[in-house]
Formats: structure tokens, C-alpha cells, sequence
């Protein structure tokens, strides 16, 4: 126990509190500044060597993270200030990746909300601040990017007492601190007009107002809360110790989700450091640590002390709202690419990534060859196949469409908000789109200065193919913000308006002619030189049917000679499409086929042939 520090200690009888820790978890919407003030946090701590470069984003460890400027993987740090370890806790701020938040948040004691001093409190604000807050935990709220030159801090700040207005569960909630700060610029302050340049205010106001971890005596008990894996240690167990010690070759219990028990020994004992894991003789209650030697384990179980194995509460997450299916790549081109390409690891890729993503959920298909992926949105589910592809997937994914559950006899499916910020000449073709999605508009707030911001009540079956057609429709100027409501009564049908696409109608390569023909019936997405095959789409048709195209035709040979023959045919660019624009852009009958290399997009029935007889 540290003596160093003595402040704001909770005054409950009979408890022991260990004042040489904090267990803090950052949340915020996405884009708010998270990574960025925990960057700052780290070098400001004096963790790194004078001389070392760390970077940017440092905790944006894996290529996808760093690709999307967004954070997917909670994760763990720790800085020592005064003589105080504060363990903290980095979270996604997307709401496709909230059951991230709802997996790690058990383990902190506070909160550090961020919000942004121009955006305000977005849809994903509110649900980060509700688990906090059904959670216990204490929390600072920092207004960062104050620095902005449009900040509206007063406004920003009524926002935010408004929302803890409305989600606070206790009145001892509604008093917290309030910082303002520029994670870039590393400074908060208490004040708006404060003139401090470093994090001394933040770190003073996490030993002040987040409680230090309360003692339970009794043997070993841990949640775990987060799996990692290590080539020479092998799988690793991470979670708060809720009471006891453990150490090096203790014996441990693991309580599963069914109750039982399997003892192993452990081998290691780790702590965190910066961005090091240290090893150490021994850690006690209130620590977050990593365990090696347990090698079944499972986010969610108990590892428990064999004297009396009593288990935790398990970790619950939201439950998924939308759902597609991943099949093995039957198209001509498979196995052409891919690494794995088979039924078997391709099941085993996917029930293996349930391990450590809670709020994903697999099943088995209508054919042995295909399986139906739940998760809580389209990003929750493309960030997945992105990562399976670049591991050596090959894989053909559905359209995604929105689970309707039947309650109380009644069929129902999941609504959003969606929080629309863009210019106001764009509001007359969005309110026009979302009508037809069966949006209702519930509010609109203008700048003055040509910015709007619009909030709809939507089913999650408008929301699935939107984005791409919203980047279109505004050109790039706007953002899309959402937040699962619950769910309501199904509501009428929604019709696509999408044109019908061009199929290729022969196996070969694209060439520069066929390719001229095709434009002249629509928009092309593939360049001369192209391999394709019967049944794969090549464009968007200019009509509302399917057309048929041979792609792979040449110009005929003659003997009579033009004086234009040698002007070169100029084709127009293609369209290329990203994996979520790919996925959002095919209808029920068709299929996204995904290579390590490639994203191609095909019919489901390749052959015309199959295809028509389908239709009778």
C-alpha cells in the first residue's frame, strides 16, 4: 500500500481500499480525441526514454486500427504519477465496436468522457456514459480540442449536464468535474481561459476524483476481460483481480460459462507498463494483470483460487442487429488466391474469433459450405472479413439485412438514431432518400454558417446500403452518426432503389472493345486486362434490369482500313469500390467474393441459364 497519496478516499466502515492505484477507462464517440490525449498522457508520464521515438496514435497498434483512423481493440496502459499507478483503459469509439466497451468497463473504477468541443454529445456519447454510469464508475469529463477555432464550449458543456441529466442513476453522479483540454497540444486546464500547457490538472484530478480499488478479503478471484496470445507463452488471460493475490506457479480454477471447473498452474504474472508488459513476483487486488499458463480459458470466465472457486458475474454485451451469411468461394477463380479456402477453416476462423469478439455470433447455414455471421453493424462485420482476407481468407459474403426477433407474438425489428452533420443544400436529396428508407426526422439544428445537423428515427433495414449513397449524394461533405435504440413493430417494406447491373456473359479477359460497349450501357468497374467469368458484375446499369455484356470481345479483323482506326477507343475510369461499399452495394441475389487480392462481385446463380429458371 502507498502512503504517498490520500485523496478523496470513499469513507465506507470495515472496507480496505488500496490508494496506490487508479483504474481508469477512457470513452468517448468516435473521432473525440481518445488515442490522441492517452499518446500525450504516456510521453507526458516520462514512461519512454528521452531519446525514444514513439509516435503518433500509439495505441492504435494494428494496421487496420491505423488504415481507418479509428480504434477496433480495447487495450491496456498504465503511467506512474506520484507515486500512483494509473492503469488505463483505451476503448473504441465507434458503435459497431460498443461491445468492446461493455467487455473492458468492468474493470475501471472511472471514467475519463471525452467530448468534442465542437461536435458535442453524439449518439455514441450517450452510450458509453449510460454503461459507465449503470457500471459505478466516477467520472471527469474533458471538453477537448478546445483549441478548435468554431468551439462552442458553454454549449458543449450544458449538452453534456443535460444527457447526465437524463442517464444518471444516482444524484452523487451529477457532480463531477469538468477539464478542458487539447489532447494534440497535451495541456488541460480547470478553466476555459486556464494558461497551463501540460497534463498536470488531468492527472491530479484522476488521484482526486477516482476512487482507488476496494479490497475484498478472501482467496484469488478474477474476471477475465480481455485474451491475448504470445508465440513463446501462449495464451494469455488479462482482467482486474477482484480479490486476493496470485503469483507465479499458484494454482488457479477456471470456472466456465457451464460452470465447470479445470485447475491449471500459472507461469507468469505480468503487469502493465506503457506499452510493455512487466513481469512480477506477485500482484493483489485491485491490479489489472496478465496471466500466462492457463490454456483454456475464455472472456467472461472466473479464474478463481481452488480453496473456494465462487465465480463472477459474467460479462454481458447488446445483442447483434444485423446479420449475413459467409460462404466458401465457389466462383471459377477460387482457391486461386487464397491460403485457406476449404469449409473447415474457414469454420474454424469463425468460431475461433468468437473467443475474444463477445459481441459476435455464429451459426450454421442452410448448407454445410455457408454460415450466418451476426454482429452489431456493417462495420462490426467488415472490419472482420477485412481481417480474415489479409490472413489468407477466401470467402463470398451476402448482403447484410437486419434481425427481426418475434416478441410477445409480434414480429419486430431493431431502430436508430441517425445523426446526420453536412450542408444544408444537401438537406432536400437526404430528407428525399431517408423518406423512402421510412425515416422520420425528429430534430434539426442550423449553424447559420451553412451547417446543419439532422437526427432521424430509423429502422436498421434503412440504414444497410445508406452510406455509400450518402457520400454520393453529398459529395464527401458529411458525417453519419448512429445508435441502436431497441426494437419496435416491423414496419412496411423498403424497397432498393438501385439500377439492375452488368453480368458478364463469358469467362476470358476484359478488353479495351467490350468494355467500350459496355459503357454505352451504363458505369463499368473493372479495367481492360481484367480476368472475369460467367455471372460476375462488371457495371451498374444505366435501366433497372440485368443486362448481359461480353466483356471479353474483340474488335473483328477485316481488310478494309478507316482513317480512324488508329484513334485509340478512350474508355471512361472505372468505379472502384471499397470492401463496406461493395458490401452495401449488392442486392439479395448477389454475393461479394473476397480474395486476399481481390473483391469481386458476382451473382449468386452464375449461369443465365440458372437465373431465369429461378425467376418462374
Amino acid at each position: 500500500m502507498s502512503e504517498n497519496v490520500n485523496n478523496n478516499m470513499p469513507s465506507n466502515p470495515g472496507v480496505v481500499y488500496r490508494n496506490d492505484i487508479r483504474n481508469v477507462a477512457i470513452i468517448a464517440h468516435v473521432d473525440h480525441g481518445k488515442t490522441t490525449l492517452i499518446d500525450a498522457m504516456l510521453k507526458q508520464s516520462k514512461i519512454f526514454r528521452e531519446n525514444q521515438v514513439v509516435g503518433e496514435l500509439i495505441m492504435d497498434s494494428n494496421d487496420l486500427e491505423r488504415e481507418r483512423g479509428i480504434t477496433i481493440l480495447a487495450k491496456n496502459t498504465a503511467i506512474m504519477y506520484r507515486g500512483v499507478k494509473i492503469n488505463i483503459i483505451d476503448t473504441p469509439g465507434h458503435a459497431d465496436f460498443g461491445g468492446e466497451v461493455e467487455r473492458v468497463i468492468n474493470m475501471a473504477d472511472g471514467c475519463l468522457l471525452l467530448i468534442d468541443s465542437v461536435e458535442g454529445t453524439m449518439p455514441q456519447t450517450r452510450f458509453v456514459l449510460q454503461q459507465a454510469l449503470e457500471k459505478g464508475l466516477k467520472p471527469i469529463v474533458i471538453i477537448n480540442k478546445i483549441d478548435r477555432q468554431n468551439a462552442q464550449i458553454s454549449e458543449v458543456l450544458g449538452q453534456t449536464q443535460d444527457l447526465f441529466l437524463e442517464l444518471a442513476t444516482d444524484d452523487k453522479q451529477l457532480d463531477f468535474p469538468v477539464l478542458y483540454a487539447s489532447g494534440r497540444d497535451g495541456y488541460a486546464d480547470t478553466t476555459i481561459n486556464g494558461q497551463n500547457k501540460d497534463l498536470i490538472p488531468l492527472f491530479e484530478a484522476i488521484l482526486n476524483n477516482v476512487p482507488p480499488p476496494a479490497i475484498e478479503k478472501g482467496p484469488f478471484q478474477m474476471l477475465v476481460s480481455n485474451l491475448d496470445y504470445d508465440t513463446h507463452k501462449g495464451k494469455l488471460a488479462v482482467g482486474r483481480i477482484w480479490r486476493g493475490k496470485v503469483a507465479p506457479h499458484d494454482k488457479l480454477v477456471v470456472i466456465d460459462a457451464t460452470g465447470n471447473n479445470t485447475q491449471y498452474e500459472v507461469s507468469e504474472v505480468l503487469t502493465f507498463l506503457g506499452l510493455k508488459r512487466i513481469e512480477v513476483e506477485e500482484a493483489t487486488a485491485g491490479d489489472i494483470v496478465t496471466l500466462a499458463g492457463i490454456e483454456q480459458v475464455n472472456i467472461g470466465d472466473t479464474l478463481a483460487s481452488p480453496v473456494n472457486p465462487i465465480a463472477l458475474p459474467r460479462i454481458k454485451v447488446t445483442e447483434p442487429t444485423v446479420e449475413m451469411t459467409f460462404g466458401v468461394n465457389t466462383s471459377p477463380f477460387a482457391g486461386r488466391e487464397g491460403k485457406y479456402c476449404t469449409t473447415r477453416q474457414l469454420r474454424a476462423r469463425l468460431y475461433h474469433e468468437l473467443e475474444t469478439n463477445l459481441s459476435l455470433r455464429v451459426q450454421d447455414g442452410d448448407t454445410s459450405d455457408v454460415f450466418r455471421i451476426s454482429g452489431r453493424g456493417e462495420l462490426h462485420l467488415s472490419v472482420l472479413i477485412e481481417k480474415m482476407r489479409r490472413e489468407g481468407y477466401e470467402m463470398a459474403v451476402s448482403k447484410p439485412i437486419a434481425i427481426i426477433k418475434e416478441i410477445n407474438g409480434q414480429k419486430m425489428e431493431p431502430y436508430e438514431t441517425l445523426i446526420i452533420d453536412t450542408r444544408e443544400k444537401h438537406i432536400g436529396v437526404i430528407s428525399e432518400i431517408l423518406s423512402k428508407r421510412r425515416a422520420k426526422i425528429t430534430n434539426m439544428r442550423n449553424d447559420l454558417n451553412g451547417n446543419v445537423r439532422l437526427e432521424y428515427h430509423i429502422p436498421t433495414r434503412g440504414l444497410i446500403g445508406f452510406r455509400s449513397d450518402f457520400m454520393t449524394m453529398t459529395r464527401g461533405e458529411g458525417i453519419i452518426n448512429t445508435r441502436f435504440v431497441g426494437y419496435e413493430p416491423l414496419g412496411g417494406e423498403i424497397t432498393s432503389t438501385r439500377n439492375g447491373v452488368l453480368v458478364a456473359s463469358e469467362s476470358g479477359i476484359a478488353v479495351t472493345y467490350g468494355l467500350n460497349n459496355a459503357q454505352g450501357r451504363g458505369l463499368t468497374f473493372i479495367d481492360p486486362g481484367t480476368f472475369v467469368y460467367e455471372g460476375m458484375i462488371v457495371g451498374l446499369s444505366s435501366r433497372m434490369q440485368d443486362i448481359a455484356v461480353n466483356v471479353c470481345k474483340e474488335k473483328k479483323m477485316t481488310n478494309i482500313r478507316s482513317s480512324t482506326s488508329d484513334i485509340a477507343v478512350k474508355l471512361t475510369p472505372p468505379i472502384k469500390m471499397t470492401l463496406e461499399q461493395a458490401i452495401d452495394f449488392i442486392n439479395a441475389d448477389e454475393l461479394v467474393e473476397i480474395t486476399p487480392k481481390s473483391i469481386r462481385l458476382r451473382k449468386k446463380l452464375l449461369t443465365e441459364t440458372q437465373r431465369l429458371r429461378a425467376r418462374v
